[in-house]
Formats: structure tokens, C-alpha cells, sequence
């Protein structure tokens, strides 16, 4: 079988702190301790803080919008790399989601987050919509994705937390859906009314060129600061975190509209050892977490070949990503009402 599990978010660090890390294995990613026996047992590596340059400029930007308009595609295709997992089936992001580009003078962060949640008040979906709201109080820019050419009740609940003061772009994602571009232009007039955006970008998240443009445009709202992160760091997420989300990424996939979308994934081992055949080797195991039997009867598939293909996919996928072997272990465990129950929320890593 196969396996993978998460937990707690990893601390937010400043921006002119020093940091004690472990090794970097894969590039762009930095890898925290996954407990305090481990760091005292590990090598620590002091980073320091980037030095200030002159013409330097860094800025945190947040990509808001309500479930499933493209928020994390957007997010992989702005930095370049995969680090924000995608499906069709909405509120597939749970956690707040740091993406780095860094390019000549500039440092953009980009901070993917949960779909704003309207319909349900567990305890999960309040824990999502927590986080949403703290990512869009302090940051130097908004892009509010939208699909193009829509506006719904759930897009109003989502500008209605923008605080004033903050630029907002207007990103009308999906923009190759819509079949008549002429409707386009009465469309934004009326987004005009609703908010003051500060400029309005009709694109689609999967074209190339479109993101080179918004990129071009997120450039003049940063601030002039030294940077943030190192050069070639692409994320501030673990790779047992990336494992974790990798692992449930394929689940939704592979389930499709059948699984409800309040399944999580917990990893139970995270292990790292020298390889035999590549420079390094690792071994994981997580659980999934269902809340009834006919869940996990749907997860297992028959004779097993469902949970069979969703770790297989997640190890390719790790094993391109990481640069390493893995050998991965899923399990599955029913944890009825748990999305509703606020301190097992905060067990499986939630705020």
C-alpha cells in the first residue's frame, strides 16, 4: 500500500531574522525540524538574513477568491514550480500557501489561500476562513481572482473582508471560457462600481505570456526593501508538508465529487536516509482520515487498487519533485464528525 500524513503549520518567520535551519535537500525549499528531539539531534545551519541591496524591492501579495477559481494553478504558474496542489473539487487548499519568485531586483511573495467558505460552519471551514481573513490584513497588494465575466455571492463575501488602504487588482481568471470577449468590457464597468480596484487584468492562469504580464504589473506595488528569502528559494513549506498535500491532492483527483472535500491527510513518519541508487532516500507514511465507513470503503477501492493508484501517483510525483526515492505508506481511518470538532481540527494542523 501507501502512505503520508500532516501536521501543524510551520512557524511565520520575520523579515530580518536570523534563521536555524536544516540542510537544504531541494532546491528552493527549506525543511524545518518536525520535532525538538530531531533538531537537537540534527546539524543545525545558520542562515542569515539577506543583506540589503540597493534597488532591492520585496513585497507580499495575496491571492484571494472564493473555492475553485483557480487561486492555486495561479499560484504554481506564478513561481513557476508546483508548490500549491490543484483539483477540481473546491476548498482543495486548507493551508496558507507561500510561493517566491525572485527576479532580477525583485522578491515577490505570494500567499495562496483557502477558498472563502459561505455554505458550512464547521469548525474546518471556520479555521479556513480564519485564515483567509489574516492573510489580506497586511500585505502590500490583493489580486481578488475571479472567473471572468461572473460575480456571485460567494465573490461579494470574499471583497467584502478587503480592508481599504491595500491596491487590489481585479485577476478575471478563466478568460478563455468565455466565448463572446465583447461582454467583457460592460462586465468589468460593473466590477468598477462594486470596488475600487486599482487595475483590472482579464488572463488565464495556464497561458504563459498572461503571467509574465501580471507579474509585470504585481512589480511597481513593491515596496523598496531588502529581500525576504534567499534567491533560490521557492516556498517556506517542509517537504512533509508538500508530501502531505501531495497525498491529498491525488486523493481528490482520484475520488472525484464522491469523497467529500472535509477528508484530510496526517502523516505519520517522515524519514530521510541515504540512498542506495539515488543521493537520498525516503520513507513516509500517512493516513488518511474519513469521517464515515462508506469513505473509507471508497478510498481502499476494490481489492485495494484505488488507495494502490493514489500512492503510486503521489510517489512519482515526490520523486520528480524532491529530487529522491520514496517509498511511501497510506493507511485510512475513520474519525467521524472530526471536521466539526475544533481541537482535532487543530490536531491535524489547522488554525
Amino acid at each position: 500500500m501507501s502512505t503520508d500524513k500532516i501536521q501543524g503549520d510551520e512557524p511565520e518567520r520575520t523579515a530580518h531574522e536570523q534563521i536555524v535551519r536544516r540542510p537544504v535537500q531541494i532546491a528552493g525549499v527549506i525543511i524545518q525540524p518536525r520535532d525538538s528531539s530531531e533538531a537537537a539531534a540534527l546539524p543545525a545551519v545558520t542562515i542569515a538574513a539577506p543583506v540589503a541591496v540597493e534597488g532591492q524591492r520585496c513585497g507580499l501579495v495575496a491571492i484571494v477568491g472564493k473555492p475553485n477559481v483557480g487561486k492555486s494553478t495561479l499560484l504554481n504558474a506564478l513561481v513557476g514550480q508546483k508548490i500549491s496542489i490543484t483539483s477540481r473539487k473546491a476548498q482543495t487548499t486548507r493551508h496558507r500557501i507561500t510561493g517566491i519568485r525572485t527576479q532580477g531586483a525583485n522578491q515577490f511573495v505570494f500567499v495562496d489561500t483557502p477558498g472563502f467558505q459561505t455554505i458550512h460552519g464547521t469548525a474546518l471551514n471556520k479555521s479556513l476562513n480564519k485564515t483567509v481573513v489574516g492573510a489580506v490584513g497586511d500585505v502590500d497588494l490583493v489580486l481578488f481572482v475571479v472567473e471572468a465575466g461572473s460575480f456571485t455571492n460567494a465573490d461579494a463575501k470574499v471583497l467584502a473582508l478587503l480592508k481599504p488602504g491595500i491596491p487590489v487588482l481585479l485577476v478575471a481568471n478563466k478568460l478563455d471560457n468565455v466565448h463572446r470577449r465583447g461582454d467583457i468590457a460592460p462586465w468589468l464597468r460593473e466590477m468598477q462600481e462594486r470596488h475600487a480596484f486599482t487595475e483590472f487584468v482579464p488572463m488565464s492562469a495556464k497561458q504563459p505570456k498572461d503571467i509574465e504580464r501580471l507579474v509585470d504589473i504585481c512589480e511597481k506595488y513593491l515596496p523598496e526593501q531588502a529581500w525576504w528569502h534567499a534567491e533560490d528559494e521557492l516556498t517556506d513549506r517542509s517537504e512533509k508538508f508538500l508530501a502531505s498535500e501531495m497525498v491529498r491532492e491525488k486523493l481528490f483527483r482520484l475520488t472525484g465529487d464522491e469523497l467529500p472535500y472535509t477528508s484530510t491527510v496526517v502523516i505519520d513518519k517522515f524519514e530521510e536516509e541515504p540512498g542506495r541508487t539515488s543521493k537520498r532516500m525516503l520513507r513516509i507514511a500517512a493516513t488518511i482520515v474519513v469521517e464515515r465507513e462508506g469513505h473509507k470503503a471508497m478510498v481502499i477501492g476494490d481489492k485495494g487498487e484505488k488507495l494502490k493508484r493514489i500512492g503510486t501517483e503521489t510517489r512519482m510525483e515526490l520523486e520528480k519533485l524532491l529530487d529522491a526515492k520514496v517509498f511511501i505508506e497510506l493507511w485510512v481511518k475513520v474519525r467521524s464528525g472530526w471536521a466539526d470538532d475544533e481541537a482535532r481540527v487543530r490536531s491535524f494542523g489547522y488554525e
